[in-house]
Parts: C-alpha cells; sequence; structure tokens
C-alpha cells in the first residue's frame, strides 16, 4: 500500500498558480435544470476533459526530468500526455485493451509511450504501479495530492463565474475531482457538493460507508471514466466523507442525460460527462441556492454516441 497525504491548501493555491497560466477558463452557460442554474463546461478543454487540469498539477510539481507513469481509462492520460508536452516530463500512459476506442486515438497523437495491459481499469492501475517499481513517479488518476489540487481549481474559477450560495454537482470514479472541489468549497464556506457515481461502479461510495477502502463488483457502463476500483489506502473517501453528498444514477439515466445535453443545448458528452445533468434530472440531488452542473468530458466515439441519441 502507498503512502497519499492529502492535499494541503498551500498545494490547491500553487496548483491555482499553474493552471491560470496555462488553461483558459472554461465557460458557464445558463440552464433550465433548475432556476438559475449553470452548466460548467469542462468538456471545453483541450483535451475534451477536465482531467488536464489534475495532470497539469501534478507534472509542474515534479522535479527536473523524471519520467512519469500513470494509468486512466483515457482522459486522464490524454491530460498527462498533454501536460508532458508542456512541461517535457517523459511519460507512460497505461490503459486496458479495452479502453475507449475514442480515447486510445487520441492518445496516440501525442509523443508519449502508450500501454494496453488487462481488461479492466484495475488491471491497467496494478501494471502501473509495477512499471512505477521501475523508476518512474507514478501520478494516481485520483490518489494524488497534486491531482486532487489541480481538481479543485474548477471551483476557483467559480469563485468568478457564480455567486453563492451554491450546490455543485460532478461525476465520481475515483474521487480526485469531487474531493479537490470538496476542499475548495469548506473554503469558500457556502457550496454544498453532490457528487454522482454509476450504479454500476460504487466503490468510492462503499468505501465512505465502510469508513475504510473496499472492494467491490464492478459492472458495464457507458460511464467508462467512472468505472473501477479504487487503490487501497486512497484519501478520497475520507475527504468525500465529511464533505460532500454521493447518490447514483441508472444506465437509462446517464443515456437520458446524453441526450438532453444534446437537444437542450447542442452539446456532446461522454457517459461520466453528463451524470451531473443525468441526477439532476432523475430528481437526485437535494438542491441549495444556485446549481452548477459539470459537464466534465466530451470524449467518445460518433458511432457510441448516435446509438444513445433518440
Amino acid at each position: 500500500m502507498r503512502t497519499v497525504l492529502p492535499p494541503e491548501p498551500s498545494d490547491l493555491d500553487r496548483a491555482w498558480r499553474e493552471i491560470r497560466e496555462r488553461l483558459i477558463p472554461t465557460p458557464v452557460v445558463a440552464t433550465d435544470l433548475a432556476p438559475g442554474a449553470l452548466l460548467k463546461l469542462e468538456s471545453f478543454q483541450p483535451t475534451g476533459s477536465f482531467k488536464v487540469r489534475g495532470a497539469l498539477s501534478a507534472l509542474t510539481a515534479v522535479c527536473g526530468d523524471e519520467p512519469v507513469v500513470t494509468a486512466s481509462a483515457g482522459n486522464h492520460g490524454l491530460g498527462i500526455a498533454y501536460a508532458s508536452q508542456v512541461t517535457g516530463h517523459p511519460a507512460t500512459v497505461v490503459v486496458s485493451r479495452n479502453a475507449s476506442p475514442a480515447k486510445v486515438a487520441a492518445l496516440r497523437r501525442f509523443p508519449v509511450e502508450l500501454v494496453q495491459h488487462g481488461e479492466s481499469f484495475d488491471e491497467a492501475e496494478r501494471h502501473a504501479l509495477d512499471l512505477a517499481e521501475q523508476g518512474m513517479r507514478f501520478v494516481s488518476a485520483y490518489n494524488d495530492p497534486h491531482v486532487i489540487a489541480g481538481q479543485a481549481t474548477v471551483g476557483y474559477e467559480l469563485d468568478v463565474q457564480a455567486e453563492g450560495p451554491l450546490t455543485v454537482v460532478c461525476p465520481v470514479g475515483g474521487g480526485g475531482l469531487a474531493a479537490g472541489l470538496a476542499l475548495w468549497g469548506a473554503r469558500r464556506g457556502d457550496v454544498r457538493l453532490v457528487a454522482v457515481e454509476s450504479h454500476a461502479s460504487r466503490a468510492v461510495s462503499a468505501s465512505v460507508a465502510a469508513g475504510k477502502v473496499v472492494r467491490t463488483q464492478v459492472g458495464a457502463t457507458i460511464a467508462d471514466g467512472m468505472s473501477g476500483n479504487i487503490e487501497p489506502g486512497c484519501v478520497t473517501p475520507a475527504i468525500l466523507a465529511r464533505r460532500v453528498h454521493l447518490t447514483a444514477v441508472s444506465e437509462r439515466e446517464l443515456m437520458l442525460g446524453l441526450r438532453w445535453l444534446f437537444t437542450s443545448h447542442g452539446l456532446v458528452a461522454e457517459g461520466a460527462g453528463a451524470a451531473a445533468v443525468a441526477a439532476l434530472l432523475a430528481g437526485r440531488v437535494p438542491i441549495h441556492g444556485r446549481v452548477v452542473a459539470l459537464v466534465t468530458g466530451r470524449n467518445i466515439t460518433p458511432a457510441a454516441f448516435a446509438e444513445i441519441l433518440p
């Protein structure tokens, strides 16, 4: 088991200094999901997902030209690949053999070493941890203080874009985004966080309920970015337990969220990217003040997206 510490307040501030120099703030748009509600479009990031924030935060904290390795369902790997170009750190990205074709194709356009290993995210993560023992820095997609701090920068942008009180709704797979937002929200004081899992993959909520990291059965889901177990000793459940309301949506509700984003706003989203909207449409979000729903990713193949549309 690795020893990982949660981020300190200084880590969040350092991440914000790095991110605001390298990324343009993503837009917010009005929506009728609730009175005064907003969509924050992290799908407009250069890699198509919010994950680039955590990746840039992590790699800018690595000294010298130390090589890094990560495991990813796809979007974190794309973030690491982008950050590798920016910082010059050599990077190896491990994905499973059944990872999203859209994300694998995008990864092949970057000068990183791409390794496909195993049939699930869990197997890919174990292989990446083995590679790290050969002299590379492992950068977890969720269990890393600098990654968590980087995801918190979504909130720093909301400080300017949305007056409170706020209910911020986001997806949760490993919990890096939700943990970062929870730490930001605690500092701001007028924010409630709602994190949305897929019913097919509930490792974080099971770990919160157990008070320790536990393994769960992981089923098939269109939200591949939220699928998989979490690393033993992961710091995110403890952060979420104190500050985040957890809920879950079904596959049908995820598909309805994707369709709604396209028909109501002309937005393309992947399964995980529509989780916040899906939960709001399903009435699973206790609302306090103004709602901000994060649309966190767009990386889906045209064929897969067409199958979901009516």
